[in-house]
């Protein structure tokens, strides 16, 4: 892992996320080269997390393109990593997990 995705996980545990996972997606076909995955403990929990992780991104020279906030789900798009802030129903709920390491089949020619 690198030393940007170290210091998101490190945090987000530091900060009681629960069932961090970082996705390495390079040579894949996916829009991003990391997604890191957290379970928050509920709403108030999720926006605190962000609060958290803003000044970290901003210290590791981050540039935050897209947040997208709700009471269930938060996602930062920082242009190569996407963070998403999941409620543990929501979590569940969208499996983002089984869709980023589903092996396509390879296209025959």
């Amino acid at each position: 892992m690198s030393h940007k995705i170290d210091a998101i996980v490190k945090l987000l545990d530091e900060k009681k996320a629960e069932n961090i996972q970082a996705f390495d997606m390079r040579g894949k076909d996916y829009l991003v080269d990391d997604v890191i995955i957290a379970s928050t403990l509920g709403q108030k929990h999720g926006a605190a997390l962000l609060d958290y992780l803003k000044p970290l991104l901003k210290e590791l020279g981050e540039k935050v393109l897209y947040t997208e906030e709700s009471e269930e789900w938060s996602v930062v798009d920082l242009g190569d990593m996407m963070i998403h802030l999941m409620t543990p129903e929501h979590r569940s709920k969208y499996n983002i997990e089984e869709f980023l390491t589903y092996e396509r089949p390879s296209v025959k020619e």
